[in-house]
């Protein structure tokens, strides 16, 4: 393990991505919400009115539905040895299908939990390859756990929103009720004051009792009313390839640009320069040796020019730092930056190519937000390799507020990870500190 302090990196490191600068603070562009986002800080008793509607209107459809699902169980293992039974299931899977769809969208609408849609029932050709496409679809049989499961989480929640504050009232005016139902009785009995303690209580659970069951009904639909888990990794890996193809394309597009607007012309113009050059040696005239003197310093200034631009432009495509390492390579990509960055390497195992590439570009990603964005001070950058996974953890004392959104960097760098089955956390309360922590496998 070792400990290196640096100074950060250039402004013109290369930017994973091609993603835009990331906003005004921390280490991203400050974003209500997004995913990739640290905890959420909530204090405890407050409460959000969709959790409290879902738990109360919730009630109903979680019995509808329940009903349904727990017949369909009933009828189905009855009829399961007739020539009716197969039928059945198949259209009791259809119904227990399309039921998902209001229980996403209730879920999304109140609890703020975006289910994605699963995939189509796939419809081969003909009714019986249909009705085993039905009887096989993982959805389906996912559903219909989701509504029996979802029965007793609803009775729960309506319990926690509705029950239990009756209960907390009842019990908190229990000395008064007692005094108008028998005048003579005796005030201040400890039965009183145990009965209003405990209503203090379990008026103090109503909040906590009500968030529990809004997180539990949150998970439970991600669980089991999104696509399966087959049919998510193909969505990922369908849209790591389109980041991926998109952000190759540009970089081409940006290399032919630089290479034709930049490399090229100073090569022409070094062209140039030899030619008067050798204009210079005209052996009629003699040679002018102050002019040729000139010149031959201009073209050994064009020619290191050039070689300089083409090493940035190579720089982007494989760092040459990263020939020795990530344990060479990041404390390298400190050494100039304007924010003192402390480094913390833990390197047991050395990962593949192109995970290395994606911890380097991301550690420059966020080293460049710090230095540019967060107002920081101070900053530190800690990565760990062993037991397969890669973890690159990047801290700043600014003042907070990054989130990932749309089109800022921090958005751009979670879809580069994600193309390498990679993640990216983010905490960064306003006031700070930020802390962004990438975690990768160490072999693709």
């Amino acid at each position: 393990m070792t400990d290196t302090p640096g100074t950060g990196l250039p402004q013109d490191r290369p930017r994973v991505g091609g993603s835009a600068p990331s906003g005004p603070t921390g280490a991203g562009t400050p974003a209500p919400g997004g995913a990739g986002t640290g905890p959420e800080r909530r204090r405890y008793f407050s409460l959000r009115a969709g959790e409290w509607v879902f738990a109360v209107a919730g009630l109903p459809l979680a019995l509808l539905c329940g009903a349904y699902a727990l017949a369909v169980v009933y009828a189905g293992t009855l009829l399961s040895l007739t020539v009716l039974g197969l039928p059945f299931v198949v259209l009791a899977l259809l119904g227990a299908r399309s039921l998902g769809t209001p229980h996403r969208l209730l879920v999304g609408a109140l609890l703020g939990a975006s289910v994605a849609p699963p995939a189509g029932v796939p419809r081969p050709d003909g009714l019986l390859a249909r009705g085993r496409a039905v009887l096989t679809d993982p959805v389906a049989w996912r559903t219909l756990l989701y509504l029996v499961l979802r029965l007793p989480l609803g009775v729960l929640g309506f319990a926690a929103a509705v029950v239990l504050p009756l209960a907390c009232g009842w019990l908190v005016g229990f000395p008064l009720w007692g005094r108008l139902l028998e005048p003579a009785s005796p005030p201040g009995t400890r039965l009183d004051v145990l009965s209003v303690l405990l209503g203090l209580v379990l008026a103090a659970a109503v909040p906590g009792a009500l968030r529990l069951s809004a997180t539990a009904n949150r998970r439970l639909a991600a669980l089991l009313l999104g696509p399966a888990r087959a049919q998510r990794r193909v969505r990922e890996l369908e849209a790591a390839r389109a980041v991926l193809l998109a952000e190759n394309g540009d970089r081409l597009r940006r290399l032919e640009r630089d290479l034709h607007d930049g490399t090229q012309a100073r090569l022409v113009a070094l062209a140039i320069t030899l030619s008067l050059t050798e204009d210079a040696l005209d052996p009629a005239a003699g040679p002018d040796l102050a002019r040729l003197r000139t010149l031959l310093d201009r073209a050994r200034t064009q020619n290191e020019e050039t070689v300089a631009e083409l090493r940035l432009l190579t720089r982007g495509i494989h760092p040459v730092a990263l020939d020795g390492g990530l344990g060479d390579a990041l404390p390298g990509l400190t050494a100039t930056s304007p924010v003192p960055v402390s480094v913390r390497l833990d390197l047991a195992e050395r990962p593949d190519e192109a995970i290395e590439r994606a911890v380097y570009f991301c550690a420059a990603e966020l080293l460049t937000n710090v230095a540019r964005h967060s107002g920081a001070r101070t900053a530190a950058l800690a990565a760990t390799a062993r037991d397969g996974r890669v973890r690159l953890t990047v801290r700043d004392d600014g003042r907070g507020g990054a989130a990932p959104g749309g089109g800022t960097g921090l958005a751009g760098l979670a879809e580069r990870l994600a193309a390498v089955d990679g993640t990216l956390r983010v905490d960064s309360p306003p006031g700070g500190p930020t802390e962004i922590t990438a975690e990768l496998p160490a072999r693709l």
